[in-house]
């Protein structure tokens, strides 16, 4: 399995990356491990908002990409609980993901 995830960092920026073992990755960006993200070591990465898991890499990196084109208000309303085929209708086969 494959994960995109959104973290909420202590100055209220949305982070979006991809995993295949979403426990260590979010780990490594909170405790800023030196295999965590530049981005959520100087904007103090706290918690995991929401993710989606998906069978295949190449889907997840799809899935994290389009997210990273959306605006911080259309990325709030995915944490709220907007599915993604709200905004990602024809980007990307909104089936192929689960939110977890």
């Amino acid at each position: 399995m494959y994960y995109t995830y959104m973290i909420r960092c202590s100055d209220n920026s949305i982070y979006t990356g991809m995993t295949n073992n979403l426990e260590r990755r979010i780990e490594e960006h909170i405790t800023k491990d030196k295999r965590g993200a530049k981005y959520t070591k100087s904007h103090n990465a706290e918690k995991l908002e929401i993710a989606w898991k998906s069978k295949e890499k190449s889907l997840a990196c799809k899935l994290e990409y389009q997210i990273k084109t959306l605006t911080k208000q259309q990325k709030e309303n995915l944490i709220k609980g907007e599915k993604i085929s709200k905004y990602l209708r024809g980007k990307v086969d909104c089936r192929r993901y689960r939110k977890i």
